[in-house]
């Protein structure tokens, strides 16, 4: 077995001191065959690093000293690790490669699984961030513990993932799992890990990923508005629902673009929400961005999935203490039989819960077209802003004539009498501001508010609101 040094394999971070490399495995269970590694050749290393001046602690589980295995030695590492960075108040950064739980050390081994998730647990309490990057293979008990738990997840192109490897799973179900399954490719569009980053760039993720270094921009996929919509804003309020849902307007993630200065990408199984570790003008916030052109069920319309990804954003911001920007704009939630059998109504519930409980400032940005419970689940914020070509409606208008007079010719009826345009949400007190649609003043609002946003506040509106919709009897 060869000892693989203590070195980052790029330059962007520098070992400052390597920690408890006096510790060495014994053989608590007489295992036959088993010959316990020497104290360099364990499975995890741990030290502090230095991002150009910054410190964070690393934690090394590598797959070629004794097959990444966690047995006791390399548990208890890996607790001191997150307990020093707890009290040195710095964050946790993990490079992965791992075969689980170290067989030869028996329930030892396994019981390193809930101490490594309590250590995480403390240090997660102090507000201070993780980051994860998996190589291939990371499968069992090290997986299943501190890794999943992570703020953050990347791993390598093609990498196994999974709590049980490939051969455990032919062992156990009788068949080989496909080549689609147990990759990172498949993690990430399952929303188990945030990005697929090449070897390359894994420092330069890491460092990101826990706020050391500066990320890099958001970039919308090709092909999308460069800019807001320049169109006549129309009178009429069918017109204006309509123009609000053009082909050519940006929609959530567009903006999300132009507000911010940096991103990196909390990563969900539903692309018609987004969300982002960013920055909006030096200021570090979470952005939750709704995407019209995009869905796991059709363009626009949030599945389950979308919303819990947005949940885990808006706790995430909640603990590290972070203000919340949410951009809104999707005809509604999709009410699909297998999205309702998601949990979509819990989804939205739960949200709303969310950014209910949050101790941090928050602000949303109707953007585009904010349809129903599928809007209101991320509008629901200390303060509420509405672009002046954008809408806010109880229901959308085609679905609300279904109901009320199943007669689709009275959609334009409808639409003029639900007043969702932003001059009459304003006037209902719906919203606090309509911000005219270009980037500058609505980046010069989101800073303001983001600033000044008191939080616990989010209840006066809509509380102001219904009581002037209340008549006194």
């Amino acid at each position: 077995m060869t000892t693989e040094p203590l070195a980052p394999a790029q330059a962007v971070a520098s070992v400052v001191a390597a920690w408890d490399d006096a510790l060495r495995s014994t053989d608590p269970l007489d295992f036959p065959g088993y010959t316990t590694p020497a104290s360099s050749e364990e499975s995890v290393r741990t030290a502090l690093v230095e991002f150009g001046g910054r410190p964070a602690v690393w934690i090394d589980c590598d797959f070629r000293r004794v097959g990444g295995t966690m047995g006791a030695v390399a548990g208890e590492r890996i607790v001191r690790a997150f307990d020093r960075a707890t009290q040195m108040g710095v964050p946790v950064v993990e490079t992965i490669s791992t075969g689980g739980a170290r067989l030869q050390e028996g329930m030892l081994s396994l019981l390193q699984m809930p101490r490594t998730v309590s250590a995480a647990a403390r240090h997660a309490a102090a507000g201070l961030r993780s980051a994860a990057y998996l190589r291939s293979p990371a499968t069992g008990g090290v997986f299943a513990s501190f890794v999943s738990v992570a703020d953050l997840r990347a791993a390598e192109p093609e990498a196994t993932i999974g709590f049980g490897g490939p051969r455990v799973v032919a062992e156990v179900t009788g068949a080989y799992p496909p080549p689609t399954s147990h990759t990172a490719e498949s993690a990430l569009r399952h929303g188990l890990i945030d990005a697929i980053v090449d070897p390359s760039r894994c420092w330069d993720w890491l460092a990101a990923a826990v706020g050391v270094i500066t990320a890099g921009p958001l970039v919308p996929p090709p092909g999308r508005p460069h800019g807001p919509d320049a169109t006549a804003r129309p009178e009429d309020p069918y017109e204006h629902l309509l123009r609000a849902r053009g082909s050519g307007r940006p929609s959530g993630l567009e903006w999300a673009a132009w507000l911010t200065d940096e991103w990196v990408e909390i990563g969900g199984s539903d692309p018609a929400v987004r969300a982002g570790l960013a920055a909006v003008d030096g200021r570090r916030v979470v952005v939750v961005a709704m995407d019209r052109f995009a869905g796991a069920f059709r363009p626009g319309a949030p599945g389950p999935g979308a919303y819990r990804l947005a949940q885990r954003a808006v706790r995430l911001a909640d603990r590290l203490g972070l203000p919340v920007l949410t951009l809104v704009d999707t005809p509604g939630a999709e009410p699909s039989p297998e999205s309702e059998a998601g949990g979509l109504a819990g989804e939205i519930a739960r949200t709303l819960l969310a950014l209910a409980e949050l101790a941090s400032p928050s602000v949303s940005v109707i953007v585009g077209e904010g349809g129903s419970g599928g809007a209101v689940a991320l509008a629901h914020t200390d303060q509420l802003f509405v672009l002046d070509g954008a809408v806010f409606s109880v229901i959308g208008p085609e679905a609300g004539a279904a109901i009320l007079y199943r007669d689709p010719a009275r959609v334009p009826e409808l639409t003029r009498s639900l007043r969702l345009t932003p001059d009459e949400l304003l006037r209902l007190r719906v919203v606090d501001r309509v911000l005219p649609e270009d980037v500058a003043s609505v980046r010069a609002a989101v800073t303001e508010a983001l600033a000044q946003a008191r939080a616990g506040t989010k209840d006066s509106r809509p509380h102001l609101a219904t009581a002037a919709a209340v008549a006194n009897q």
